[in-house]
């Protein structure tokens, strides 16, 4: 008992001592110039797609079934590649090959394009969006990080052996580990980290999905059905279902982050062209990895798949290979939520300067001595501090998996991947309100919407049922 406490101090510790490296490392003034490639922008977008979402796959799968799954899946990946296309156009305004205007971020472009009213409505939403993020990405760290540990319970005292370890105490690690990365100046600074979260990112989710297929092997068989996992009552069925569609909108969108990654590349060859290359690829690559891992974890666990793939031990042997697979998730959670997190502290740090322009207090970056190099600034030491401890907070109030990701992908995906970028296209391409284009487009706003106030309904309810169970 007591040398595994002690590797999982120094586990802890390293990635603490991580964490400073990335700060110091990124302490250096951002580049003069925009340095950003096909290459960087999918590793941010790879980064920001296949996540801790990609986990509640097999379970999603379980409740649709081997029809009704996948075809959701492939429609949920086309959604979010038809917003990459829309938001490509909303870079520069008014006009998208040559405008004056370039929107470094979401916000800024509803803001260009659309007016105040729809920014302020906007802007709710990705707050919301970049909170809701900071939390799951709490959640599914610290449970990965217990996982570790009662992998190794299981190894060593058998798997039937309790194991039962509080989630509390790797949920203030991390928000520790993400006080001191989220000093991290601008989002610019963010793209090493995202390279190697990136690869955090393959790497667990092929772990996944070759523990998936050895399992079908071992087994010898393809469990799960057509219609998915039978329940008592239909209705059962239906919130199962509408949880499931919950946790698949998670998996897929980046259109929040879409022009920050767009305002970090080149001009030549013109920015939206690479964003095209890369968003083509990202879509691709993820929903591959999104259809094996969820695929391969339903087939070998059928109507018993759990929640997390990682962590709800199906798997408990190799048991030094799910060590190292959650120690990827947590590593490239470390990045992930950094990818997400720094586009609202720009938004809210720019807010507050532009009310306080003569408060020298906010605007100073102090430089300590001790350690060349360093850069801090109360603002964004004290507001970053506070942000990270308010994601911690919740997520140690509520840390539901399932339910939590299933909320979160429906909370806001029909107006940040649907609603905005569809309007500012049709606002871009100066497309009429009668003609055949924008018809069909408001078409697909709503059949979306439709789709997405089912799953935000059922995943509600499943958070309200599993915080008073």
């Amino acid at each position: 008992m007591e040398w595994r406490k002690g590797i999982l101090l120094i586990v802890d510790i390293l990635l603490v001592w991580l964490s400073l490296l990335v700060v110091l490392l990124n302490m250096c003034d951002p580049p003069s110039e925009k340095s950003g490639n096909v290459w960087t922008a999918l590793a941010h977008i790879i980064t920001a797609v296949i996540g801790s979402g990609v986990l509640s796959l097999a379970w999603s799968i379980s409740q649709l079934g081997w029809i009704a799954a996948p075809i959701t899946m492939i429609a949920f990946a086309s959604v979010t590649l038809t917003s990459a296309m829309f938001l490509k156009e909303c870079y520069k305004s008014p006009n998208p090959a040559c405008g004056s205007a370039r929107n470094g971020s979401y916000l800024d472009a509803v803001r260009t394009i659309l007016g105040k009213k729809n920014a302020w409505v906007c802007g709710i939403i990705v707050r919301i969006n970049f909170i809701k993020l900071g939390i799951v990405y709490t959640i599914t760290s610290s449970i990965s990080m217990r996982a570790i540990q009662r992998s190794n319970c299981y190894h060593n005292e058998g798997h039937e052996a309790a194991c039962t370890y509080r989630v509390t105490y790797y949920m203030l690690i991390f928000g520790i580990i993400q006080a001191l990365v989220s000093q991290i100046p601008n989002f610019r600074n963010t793209e090493w980290l995202s390279v190697i979260a990136a690869i955090m990112s393959f790497t667990y989710a092929t772990i996944g999905s070759a523990l998936g297929l050895a399992k079908v092997i071992e087994n010898g068989e393809i469990k799960g059905s057509i219609g998915g996992v039978p329940t008592s009552t239909p209705a059962k069925k239906v919130w199962a279902v509408s949880q499931a569609l919950g946790d698949i909108a998670f998996a897929f969108p980046f259109s929040v982050i879409f022009l920050e990654i767009q305002d970090t590349l080149r001009s030549n060859p013109p920015e939206k062209v690479t964003m095209k290359k890369a968003s083509i690829m990202a879509v691709c690559i993820t929903t591959f990895f999104n259809l094996c891992c969820g695929g391969l974890g339903y087939a070998a666990f059928g109507n018993s798949t759990p929640g997390n793939l990682l962590t709800g031990f199906g798997f408990y042997e190799p048991y030094w290979l799910v060590d190292f697979a959650n120690a990827c998730v947590v590593l490239h959670l470390v990045g992930g939520y950094q990818v997400f997190s720094q586009p609202l502290f720009a938004i809210t740090e720019r807010w507050i300067v532009k009310k306080f322009p003569n408060c020298q207090t906010l605007h100073k970056d102090y430089n300590p001595k001790s350690i060349p190099g360093l850069r801090l600034n109360l603002l964004r030491l004290c507001f970053r501090t506070a942000y990270v401890a308010f994601t911690t907070g919740f997520a140690i109030l509520f840390p539901y998996f399932n339910q939590v990701v299933g909320v979160a992908g429906a909370i806001n995906f029909w107006p940040i991947v649907v609603y905005f970028p569809v309007e500012m296209y049709l606002v871009q391409k100066n497309i009429g309100p009668q003609t055949k284009k924008s018809i069909i487009l408001r078409i697909f706003c709503f059949v979306t919407l439709v789709v997405i106030l089912f799953a935000f309904v059922g995943s509600i309810k499943g958070l309200i049922t599993a915080r008073f169970s």
